[in-house]
């Protein structure tokens, strides 16, 4: 082997961001650390569970050296994480956002686009996980934390980060429109904001005690109520 290269293997996880290069022999400058030449192939360090060279674990700041194999690893699920656990999703995510919602789980949403470094900034004033699928974000230092969401399809993207995370779930307490907490409301109190006959075809109302937002079990309601089974039946 060329003394300026070393080999890099991915776990199976990881191998969506690099492609061919799996197991490639990677040409280095001597400076880069280990953290670096692996997310210049394509992977974020967010989805890195751990770095071994030659069989020994080592830090991202680890300067390799030509000869070495590289062993990346992917992240563990669940992960290990802070709590209270607080999410935020960029501008794609928000469907996701709502589905995270509905089970309970405080998920900030920003829409409009802000623009990745008022994400970032918010992510590290809020500690908050920051989900994308943009892995240029990710990549951000000065992000709390963060995990790319793998697929596109919200249904699969909730059970990925429901395995990964293992959020505490409490359905029907969250806002979905802007994530504030929902309360019970009487009828009478709420009657302002109901269409129709509403008032008198339901008796169970929630309003949302940041946007005003009501709540009640309409022609919806069977519909999201199986999203909250499946999530419950997966992960509670």
């Amino acid at each position: 082997m060329n003394p300026g290269e070393i080999t890099v293997e991915f776990a199976p996880e990881l191998r969506v961001f690099v492609g061919q290069r799996d197991g490639a022999r990677i040409r280095i400058d001597g400076t880069s650390t280990l953290g670096h030449v692996v997310e210049s192939l394509g992977v974020p360090l967010t989805e890195v569970g751990g770095l071994s060279v030659n069989g020994e674990a080592v830090a991202t700041g680890h300067i390799p050296s030509g000869g070495e194999r590289v062993v990346v690893a992917a992240v563990a699920r669940p992960q290990p994480s802070a709590e209270p656990l607080r999410f935020l999703l960029d501008i794609h995510l928000g469907t996701l956002a709502r589905r995270m919602r509905l089970l309970g789980i405080d998920a900030a949403y920003e829409n409009p686009d802000i623009g990745d470094a008022a994400l970032a900034a918010r992510s590290a004033a809020e500690s908050r996980v920051l989900l994308s699928r943009d892995r240029g974000l990710l990549r951000r230092r000065e992000i709390y934390s963060g995990a790319y969401v793998y697929s596109h399809h919200p249904a699969e993207q909730l059970d990925d980060i429901l395995s990964r995370f293992a959020p505490r779930l409490d359905p029907w307490t969250r806002c979905t429109s802007c994530n504030g907490v929902l309360r019970a409301a009487e009828r009478e109190a709420v009657r302002a904001h109901l269409p129709g006959n509403t008032g008198r075809s339901y008796d169970s109302f929630a309003q949302c005690v940041d946007c005003g937002q009501t709540y009640w079990k309409g022609a919806h309601h069977a519909r999201l109520d199986a999203i909250v089974a499946d999530a419950m039946a997966k992960f509670a």
